[in-house]
């Protein structure tokens, strides 16, 4: 345990190390070619952008987030139901599924505009959107969490007379618990990305509206420092998520390690 600490602690430094000398490199470039501020703005831009209106990023970023989060929950809601279905009546499985890939295939700035044309600009087709971005990976993990359990276990319940649903209830969702945090670390960045892509189609706030009125008037330090906000923000959440993976399906971890 202690060598498993050091070493996540090893892990953290490098990545923190490699980001700081990516900055560092972009700002030498960008300061040694004297590249225009409407092309290629300095670290050190993009931050005393940020400094200076910190008023307009935090209500944009509350925003862009909330809208994020909601959407996540929505599609985490449909994935797992739409999972527990496939795994009651697997017969329906071809079919749905085929369903699902169509949506998840379907380019989002396609739906976006549309969604925002039928629903209004408020608040219910970002989420809507952002739903319909995130509901596939948690549909995949899921139903494989649910379908992939110990045989030896299930032959146990069925012995017991157990019924289709205790053995769901006691059996085949409690093993789907992992596959969810595996799916929410996939789904949380891309929460933020549908968002963002829905504010762009049309709405009165967040950061995807931030990006869009920055890149028309050309103000990519404003523009930039809304993309800041984004990666550190789906950083946290991603470590939030793998800090609640690590605390809350330990026995699973220490399973896989025996």
């Amino acid at each position: 345990m202690k060598n498993q600490t050091i070493h996540k602690k090893q892990g953290d430094l490098t990545a923190w190390l490699i980001v700081l000398v990516f900055f560092i490199l972009w700002e030498f470039i960008v300061r040694i070619n004297n590249t225009p501020v409407y092309l290629l703005p300095a670290p050190s831009r993009v931050i005393s952008t940020m400094i200076a209106f910190p008023l307009t990023y935090a209500q944009a970023s509350f925003i862009t987030i909330g809208e994020a989060l909601a959407g996540l929950c929505l599609g985490v809601m449909a994935g797992i139901l739409i999972a527990s279905l496939l795994t009651l009546l697997p017969g329906l499985e071809d079919g749905v599924m085929t369903l699902a890939i169509l949506i998840k295939s379907t380019p989002l700035v396609a739906i976006a505009p549309l969604l925002t044309l039928w629903l209004g600009f408020g608040i219910f087709p970002k989420i809507i959107i952002t739903a319909l971005l995130t509901f596939f990976p948690v549909l995949v993990n899921i139903l494989s969490g649910m379908t992939r359990i110990d045989p030896a276990l299930h032959d146990l319940f069925r012995s017991w007379n157990a019924s289709r649903w205790e053995i769901y209830r006691h059996l085949r969702l409690p093993s789907a618990i992992p596959y969810l945090f595996t799916a929410l670390k996939i789904a949380a960045p891309l929460s933020l990305i549908g968002a963002v892509v829905a504010e762009w189609t049309g709405a009165s706030g967040g950061l995807g509206r931030t990006m869009w009125l920055a890149y028309t008037n050309l103000n990519l330090p404003f523009m930039f420092a809304a993309i800041f906000i984004l990666a550190a923000a789906g950083i946290s959440i991603y470590r939030l998520i793998s800090w609640a993976e690590k605390h809350f399906v330990f026995w699973s971890q220490n399973s896989i390690l025996d």
